[in-house]
């Protein structure tokens, strides 16, 4: 089972991977967030950039991998690389994250469950509360909610 753990500058005891997530919302104003059959967490449609690929390749696959939507990217919300926090990983392999995480529309496709994810649905910030949710995603969605016109950084 995938897991994250917090330390003071535990990110060193990992790789660099380079990930992607995208909040998408509803008419109603809630954000698409799926249920991950590793772990059970819910989070945004988010996954690692592979080798050959551009980011905004990364995220669209990965969207459409997990969700079976087609989205077009409309901003960057912000670049995340919390330096306290180590994803480890069932077969060992240990890395922080630097995350881009994006904004945006749906433009096709059927919105579904994949092998990766066990369930999906809207939810609105109060409705998050009491679910697990996955590191900070929770954090991404207020900070695409803001809607400021810089991305954040941190």
């Amino acid at each position: 089972m995938t897991k994250i753990v917090y330390g003071e500058r535990l990110g060193r005891e990992g790789k660099i991977r380079l990930g992607c997530s995208a909040a998408i919302f509803n008419d109603e104003g809630k954000v698409l967030l799926t249920r991950r059959q590793d772990n059970g967490q819910w989070c945004l449609p988010s996954g690692g950039m592979e080798s050959g690929e551009s980011v905004s390749e990364a995220i669209l696959r990965e969207v459409f991998e997990e969700t079976g939507l087609r989205v077009r990217l409309k901003r960057l919300v912000g670049v995340y690389s919390d330096p306290n926090q180590l994803v480890m990983y069932e077969d060992g392999n240990k890395v922080q994250v630097v995350a881009l995480h994006f904004l945006a529309e749906i433009v096709g496709g059927t919105l579904g469950l994949s092998d990766e994810t066990s369930d999906f649905g809207y939810f609105s910030l109060k409705e998050m509360e009491g679910m697990e949710m996955l590191g900070h995603h929770k954090r991404r969605i207020e900070d695409t909610m803001a809607g400021k016109a810089e991305a954040v950084y941190e």
